[in-house]
């Protein structure tokens, strides 16, 4: 393997560590993944205690799993910083009942201050149940000094 390729595979493990070191996401049933540079796969179970008064989960869930899968496809593109979120649009298709929903993200544009991704989520029976657009920024935030990120 080459020493960027081998660079690379260490960055995506350690964003795997940093998703599940963060507090937020002791709340969930879910777990990152990233295959690649650039993308972004989150599996979540959904349950019924997130659910709003009419039998389904409260849009907050949406766009937790669509920030979530976007955001860490942005970042596999940046080694040495956090990115914040700056802006989101998300779009739901259907709604989203307790089980398995995959959320994936995909780098879109940008490589140096200001990033483009975005995310689906999939449901058990394969439909797409919403899709995200976000936008993300360089902070000042290194991310060897994140719990999680460098073990």
């Amino acid at each position: 393997m080459p020493p960027e390729a081998a660079g690379a595979e260490l960055h995506h493990r350690a964003l795997e560590r940093l998703y599940q070191s963060a507090p937020v996401n002791s709340l969930f049933n879910s777990k990152l993944t990233i295959p690649g540079e650039g993308r972004a796969r989150l599996v979540f179970t959904v349950s019924e205690d997130v659910y709003h008064a009419a039998g389904a989960a409260h849009g907050t869930i949406y766009f937790k799993m669509l920030d979530d899968a976007a955001f860490y496809a942005a970042n596999t593109l940046v080694s040495d910083r956090f990115l914040l979120t700056t802006g989101f649009n998300l779009h739901f298709t259907k709604p989203v009942r307790a089980g398995e929903v995959v959320a994936e993200g995909t780098w879109v544009s940008g490589k140096r201050r200001v990033f483009v991704a975005e995310s689906r989520l999939i449901d058990a029976e394969g439909d797409e149940i919403g899709r995200g657009t976000g936008t993300f920024m360089r902070s000042h935030i290194a991310l060897s000094g994140l719990p999680g990120y460098s073990e």
